[in-house]
């Protein structure tokens, strides 16, 4: 059955991927490349030319595309959930434009671009700033000295400060992958 409201469909898909916080924070980043904004538009094309060509398509097979071309395009995996939340809705909007209800959707796409205004997606800096790595630079200090301090009260019961930061060290290189990615974990306190 063909789409009754010509390009409605493509405008859902687009509502959708410029409304997903995950997909921004790649493109703000940089991490689709050079030619981040340009994977984003074809992003659209794809997902939609995926729906034509494929019948009864179920949102999880939805969920794997986007998947691959985050993976692909962007070197972006997304875990927060987010994922199967926007592929639902594109599945959702193909749907509601197959059975001509073209309010509806028309509806949905303005949810999105409500939500797309209303959402900030703040990204905080790396290690890459100057100022924040001298001030964990004098919060390890501290910590080391007060760690330094417990140990000695306790030296027969507890390993040193220089074997501390080696099993530290051993711990981290454990978790590079071996495909080059690295497991990033958050930092305790």
């Amino acid at each position: 059955m063909a789409e009754r409201a010509p390009g409605l469909f493509a405008e859902g898909v687009r509502a959708a991927l410029e409304a997903w916080p995950a997909l921004q924070v790649a493109l703000e980043n940089g991490f689709g490349g050079a030619y981040g904004k340009q994977k984003a538009d074809w992003m659209v094309t794809a997902v939609e030319q995926y729906f034509y060509d494929n019948a009864d398509l179920e949102s999880e097979e939805v969920e794997e595309l986007l998947a691959d071309i985050l993976d692909n395009e962007f070197d972006t995996v997304v875990e927060d959930g987010s994922l199967s939340e926007v592929a639902h809705q594109i599945w959702t909007t193909f749907t509601l434009c197959q059975s001509g209800q073209a309010s509806e959707v028309r509806a949905r796409i303005q949810q999105l671009v409500d939500k797309k205004r209303n959402v900030r997606v703040e990204v905080m800096p790396g290690k890459g700033s100057s100022e924040e790595a001298g001030d964990e630079e004098e919060d390890t200090d501290e910590e080391e000295e007060d760690g330094a301090e417990a140990m000695d009260c306790d030296s027969q019961l507890a390993p040193g400060p220089s074997s501390l930061r080696q099993a530290a060290a051993e711990r981290e290189s454990d978790e590079e992958a071996p495909d080059g990615w690295t497991v990033v974990r958050r930092r305790r306190k």
